[in-house]
């Protein structure tokens, strides 16, 4: 009984970590079993009416997508390896005008490594890598289509010890950057410290958690530097051994170098549920200020925002409609506002400060994926988006439909 209750525990402090390749889906489970080395080998082909949204006129295009990428689990008793990586690129058979290529380069890649040194102590980290033209509203930090390509890297490594039976932390500190090649006051890098408390409240269903975290960010250009803390109170309850709630909310302070000090309410919430063999659905709500995309024009001047207050939502699900055809779909809902803007150029002319500007954006997705053989696989997507925003050139709706096949080995 003693072993029995060690495994749930130990299973319980491994909700605590983040994988970045999963954003804000994240419960932070862990692999289960060992997976040989898996090839894929592929390509999509998509038609896009707004190639480049926000700049008028509109222009459609077609374009080809073709990658490749492999996927290993590696699993002993003390040590797991979960690796990935996909590489391909995006030609534009048409190059729109106001694109800045006819091809883009695609990355997606990521290391996870957890290690048991015993039955108390273990290491996490979990690192991801991505290079790519279309923005993972997953992510947390894109609210909008960009004109060009994006690197964005986070590393998060921590040690989880079990005080007692009941009691855990987790320690740790996570890297992230953001960084544009063609767009300016958009680059960040942020460094975070994080400390967790976490306490089983029942055996197998529940763990009470208490978090703090103190995250530093770096801007580009600009926009300001600044830094948050984040107190929060959490629980994570298990309604079944396939369905799982994790839900925190509390207080973020943030100091920004050169705007307005603030103190917000934040909340962030996971719901990831395999109602049966066959049925798939996962969510996530965040609520914060985020650091990311504060520098708008409006009119004549360029202002700096402290606070952009957003909403994320997202649902994802999948339901396998035979041994062969599998329907997938999802939402992603963002509003911001933004408040306390204020003038960094011209010195002078327009007024020093600004503030009740908003923006929304609504992301669509729906397809079907089909088995044709033990190897072979082919897909049909469509990817609705629609944009509106108080500031210049954000305003945009985009249909893209999309064909695939794909070799798996």
């Amino acid at each position: 009984m003693k072993r029995k209750f060690v495994h749930l525990v130990s299973a319980a402090l491994t909700l605590g970590v983040a994988t970045a390749a999963e954003g804000l889906y994240n419960i932070g489970s862990e692999a289960q079993e060992s997976i040989p080395l898996k090839w894929a080998i592929g390509a999509d082909l998509t038609y896009d009416d707004n190639v480049t949204p926000g700049y008028l006129p509109e222009e459609d295009s077609f374009s080809i997508n073709p990658y490749v990428g492999l996927s290993f689990v590696n699993m002993t008793p003390q040590t797991t390896w979960d690796v990935y990586a996909r590489i391909g690129a995006i030609y534009y058979f048409d190059q729109p005008k106001a694109a800045t290529d006819s091809t883009y380069a695609q990355l997606r890649a990521g290391v996870n490594l957890t290690h048991r040194f015993d039955e108390r102590l273990r290491l996490s980290s979990r690192n991801f890598v991505s290079y790519e033209l279309e923005p993972d509203y997953a992510y947390g930090f894109a609210t909008s289509r960009q004109a060009g390509e994006y690197l964005f890297w986070q590393t998060d490594n921590a040690l989880g010890y079990r005080w007692s039976e009941r009691l855990a932390t987790y320690t740790g500190f996570t890297l992230t950057g953001l960084s544009y090649a063609d767009i300016e006051n958009q680059d960040r890098f942020t460094w975070t410290l994080y400390n967790q408390f976490r306490y089983q409240l029942t055996p197998q269903q529940t763990v009470l958690t208490l978090d703090y975290r103190y995250s530093d960010t770096i801007a580009d250009g600009y926009a300001s530097d600044s830094n948050d803390q984040y107190i929060l109170a959490g629980i994570e309850h298990r309604f079944s051994p396939n369905t799982i709630l994790i839900a925190r909310a509390g207080l973020q302070i943030r100091s920004v170098d050169r705007g307005d000090n603030s103190n917000n309410p934040f909340a962030e919430l996971t719901l990831h549920s395999q109602v049966n063999q066959d049925f798939l659905i996962k969510g996530f709500l965040r609520y914060s200020v985020e650091p990311y995309d504060t520098v708008q024009t409006i009119g004549s001047g360029i202002y700096d925002f402290s606070q952009r207050q957003t909403l994320r939502i997202g649902i994802a699900g999948e339901y396998k409609i035979s041994p062969k055809l599998t329907l997938f779909g999802g939402v992603d809902y963002i509003p911001s506002t933004f408040d306390d803007g204020n003038l960094v150029y011209p010195a002078s002319g327009p007024p020093s400060t600004a503030g009740g500007y908003s923006t929304d954006l609504i992301n669509l997705c729906m397809g079907l994926s089909v088995k044709f053989t033990d190897y072979l696989y082919g897909s049909v997507s469509y990817n609705y988006t629609d944009s509106s925003s108080d500031f210049l050139n954000q305003d945009y709706t985009r249909n893209r439909i999309s064909i695939g096949l794909r070799c798996e080995f």
